[in-house]
């Protein structure tokens, strides 16, 4: 019995790379000292130091409690009184998605169709004959007039290069004439369920194709190989450590991205913790693996399915149960499987232990996957699910205290208040906007709010999502006292959502999300303390350390 006793005793210390740094150096690895740090746990606790040993987070306290775990090789921060929060998760982003658009036209805030084209023409100029230009991020909402682009306004400026550039939101995308004739798209080609070709007068592509649509051109652009997919990632990963982002909840397109991460991991390059999601139809090939809901390990897991319950308000795919204002014939596009087999893809994707979370914007689409939760619940039975919806961006006000009831996660993205808040009121009347981005509601109701981005249809960056979340100042100034300022919501619920929430909506809120004793040593430097400063100049704060792991992994100089 000794010998067994002393075997397990052994195995533990072994798994345990913190009691093991402890036994051999009697120090910290680690020591933060001389700082403001939040430690975002249920108390919001303050403190000025912080022992790490490994990759974990040892002790906190007084700089005095904290001076005995600096031994002779211990590495000692002094943050000159300078503010640490957990690293940001961010609950919602399309990560390669994010690196590919860190080297593609950036046409997010092209102000004039003028403009628009100009950049688009300046980058097809520097590349090879035959190269599909894609991302681009364009966004007509800031033209006047607000016409969408089409084929013949980019045709001229690329001749040579077939186009398919994404608007911000992902639900719409341009091609030119050159990608509509390799994929062979033209008058006689039909619409799909769930997508919209817009046509001319005489019936022809304008260009613009919606949701489901798109499938039509993405099908003729040639797969990016591992190596691209590769330099995607690291893109994607070094931009995240610089912005202080620590964790994401990957929604990429396909689901196929983890071997591309676990390659990253492997040479020691990825910085971010991935959770990376796959479609919702793939829930039979992730049920046979075995695997369950947030399998792996604290940097790489999988688990997640996610899908579409309608496209976007700003494409208007939104689906609402009234018309929009500006398009009164319009409700919006559902999916072409929301109404006919996700429920039951969602039952049997439960069953086999897998988290589900799906996208919806407007208000039928929120209420017809809440109340495909509630059916799948109460088939399956009680458990801890932590089901997600996506966005949650246009509710009926009778729906929104239902996140708390159901135990269902509300996934948002607050930078998409300052955006949107420009020339939503053009598409949804009054009654319907009291239901918009309702942090307060949610939150007073006793419902979860997990944090993220959303990029590249908005910017990575989280210090600007904290920004919105707390003024709602949109972004052309009109709204100085905020839009719908009824559902502000604090700074500290503002970077519990982004810290706290989002682990919550991953299952990690017991490795990440605060900073405690036993939880990973993830946290960020601020150049300012957002806790205190006027909310409007929270926007300029910068990033000045980010540590993941224990290991500083970025540093301004």
């Amino acid at each position: 019995m000794k010998k067994i006793a002393l075997f397990i005793t052994l195995a533990a210390i072994c798994l345990n790379s913190s009691i093991v740094t402890l036994a051999q150096n009697g120090a910290a690895d680690l020591v933060i000292t001389n700082a403001n740090i939040r430690t975002m746990d249920a108390k919001r606790t303050v403190v000025r130091a912080m022992a790490v040993i490994g990759r974990k987070i040892h002790a906190v306290g007084s700089d005095a409690e904290i001076q005995p775990w600096i031994g002779p090789k211990t590495k000692v921060i002094d943050a000159g009184g300078k503010t640490i929060i957990p690293g940001f998760n961010d609950a919602h982003v399309h990560f390669m998605e994010t690196g590919a658009q860190l080297a593609s036209v950036d046409l997010r805030d092209a102000k004039s169709p003028q403009e628009f084209v100009e950049r688009i023409k300046v980058f097809a100029a520097k590349l090879p004959k035959g190269r599909w230009i894609t991302g681009g991020q364009w966004d007509h909402e800031n033209w006047t007039p607000n016409n969408l682009p089409t084929a013949a306004l980019i045709d001229a400026a690329t001749p040579d290069n077939p186009v398919f550039i994404n608007r911000l939101d992902g639900h719409m995308a341009l091609a030119n004439s050159l990608a509509m004739r390799l994929a062979k798209v033209d008058k006689s080609v039909k619409d799909v369920a769930g997508g919209e070709i817009v046509r001319d007068a005489s019936g022809n592509p304008t260009g613009i194709f919606k949701d489901a649509a798109a499938s039509y051109i993405d099908s003729a652009i040639p797969a990016a190989s591992f190596e691209q997919r590769l330099e995607a990632a690291q893109a994607a990963t070094d931009h995240a450590a610089s912005l202080g982002v620590t964790s994401v909840q990957d929604m990429s397109a396909n689901g196929t991205e983890i071997g591309v991460y676990q390659e990253l991991l492997r040479r020691g390059t990825l910085k971010t913790r991935v959770y990376n999601c796959s479609p919702l139809g793939d829930y039979k090939r992730w049920s046979n693996t075995g695997a369950r809901r947030a399998f792996g390990d604290p940097m790489l897991r999988v688990g997640c399915l996610k899908g579409y319950a309608d496209g976007s308000l700003g494409s208007t795919t939104a689906w609402f149960f009234d018309p929009y204002l500006d398009a009164p014939n319009s409700t919006g596009l559902s999916m072409a499987d929301v109404t006919t087999t996700m429920r039951q893809d969602i039952m049997n994707a439960d069953k086999a232990g897998l988290q589900i979370r799906i996208h919806a914007i407007g208000d039928k689409a929120n209420a017809t996957i809440l109340d495909h939760y509630q059916a799948v619940e109460k088939a399956n039975g009680a458990n801890d699910r932590r089901f997600t919806i996506e966005h949650a961006q246009h509710m009926r006000l009778e729906d929104l205290k239902r996140f708390a009831s159901q135990k269902v996660v509300a996934s948002m993205q607050p930078f998409h208040i300052i955006d949107d808040g420009r020339w939503a009121w053009k598409r949804l009347d009054a009654p319907r906007l009291k239901g918009t981005y309702a942090f307060r509601t949610i939150l007073d109701s006793g419902g979860v709010l997990a944090f993220g981005s959303d990029s590249p249809v908005a910017p990575l960056n989280p210090i600007l999502g904290v920004y919105g979340a707390v003024t709602r100042r949109t972004l052309d100034d009109k709204n100085p006292n905020g839009w719908i300022p009824e559902q502000k919501i604090t700074v500290d619920e503002t970077v519990r959502a982004f810290t706290w929430g989002s682990a919550y909506a991953e299952f990690q809120d017991s490795e990440k999300g605060t900073l405690a004793p036993g939880m990973l040593a993830d946290f960020v430097v601020l150049s300012e303390d957002i806790f205190t400063i006027d909310p409007t100049k929270i926007r300029d704060v910068t990033v000045l350390k980010t540590v993941v792991n224990g290991k500083l992994v970025f540093e301004r100089k």
